[in-house]
């Protein structure tokens, strides 16, 4: 299979491009670095056995549309974003430009070039709104009511895909991720926690918790993410799937995860709770059950151990 990654270079999509070589596909890479870094696609660009290409373009430019049509990948892997909801609240234009706009461009690129589907990155933690605690775990019928721009980009996002596979017969499966954590984390945006909280506590630094350590997410880690994106290649058509743990664990809970595996006992300094921040957030993901034959299998213990280790052997290079 050929296969496109978009935002390829970055936390989630370099450790999908791994995963696509070592399986034998040939993959293409766009990403303008704005956020990803080539230091994730070491392994990829020295293995001479891989047939790897990387294109360092912003998915805003037409010629998105040229590459992916010229290149012609049978499944096009789409996970470049603006992927900050602060962003999204000061910058709501450029949020459209980058998610909608940088959409279009890419939809029409796999559209041109005659590939077979499109695997989008949703966001399960900004399209379902803030529902209320008793319907967590969130099904994927639950209504889509997001609160910030970057979570109407994403919901209008899965919209173009239903209208793309109706017009266009170009299939599509939309995966709303929960908190996704793990190696190579970028520590922006709000799933960025565990990484700024296993990179301070190794160096001995106090770490912030906004609030009173409550607040709840579903933390899933990157190599079970991974795992469903490979899976919906070929499974879950037309539907949109959310990938978490179906578990909550407090920022506080999280926090004292990642202190035992650095082995740091320094206490965390708290600070007002921001505003517009989510209580709680949980994603129900039985439906990818059945449609991917997906569960999550790393535990949030083992997954805060493989995070601190490779954080600090990142420290001793």
């Amino acid at each position: 299979m050929r296969a496109l990654v978009t935002g390829g270079a970055g936390f989630i999509g370099s450790t999908l491009v791994d995963r696509l070589l070592a399986e034998g596909h040939a993959v293409d890479v766009v990403d303008d670095l704005s956020s990803g870094s080539l230091a994730n696609l070491a392994d990829a660009r020295s293995n001479p056995d891989s047939d790897f290409t990387f294109h360092r373009l912003d998915i805003r430019s037409p010629e998105v549309v040229e590459l992916i049509a010229r290149r012609q990948p049978e499944v096009v892997f789409h996970l470049a974003a603006q992927m900050d909801v602060r962003v999204s609240v000061a910058k709501p234009v450029f949020d459209a430009e980058v998610n909608i706009i940088g959409s279009l461009n890419v939809l029409e690129g796999a559209r041109q070039g005659g590939t077979r589907k499109v695997v989008f990155a949703s966001s399960g933690g900004t399209i379902y709104g803030d529902p209320d605690p008793v319907e967590l775990p969130l099904r994927e019928t639950h209504p889509q009511q997001p609160l910030s721009p970057y979570g109407v980009s994403k919901k209008a996002v899965g919209d173009y895909l239903v209208a793309y596979r109706l017009l266009h017969d170009l299939e599509f499966t939309a995966l709303a991720l929960a908190n996704i954590y793990g190696p190579r984390q970028n520590p922006h945006g709000e799933a960025g926690v565990v990484a700024i909280f296993s990179g301070r506590l190794i160096d001995g630094e106090q770490c912030t918790i906004f609030g009173d350590g409550s607040m709840t997410r579903d933390y899933t880690f990157v190599d079970d993410v991974v795992d469903a994106f490979a899976r919906a290649a070929d499974g879950g058509d037309g539907l949109l799937l959310n990938i978490g743990t179906g578990k909550e664990t407090s920022v506080r809970e999280l926090y004292d995860t990642v202190a035992h595996y650095t082995g740091s006992t320094v206490e965390p300094l708290y600070a007002p709770e921001r505003p517009g921040e989510l209580k709680r957030s949980c994603l129900d993901p039985g439906r990818a059950a059945i449609h991917l034959g997906w569960k999550p299998w790393t535990t949030i213990e083992a997954g805060i151990g493989q995070t601190v280790d490779w954080f600090r052997a990142q420290r001793a290079t």
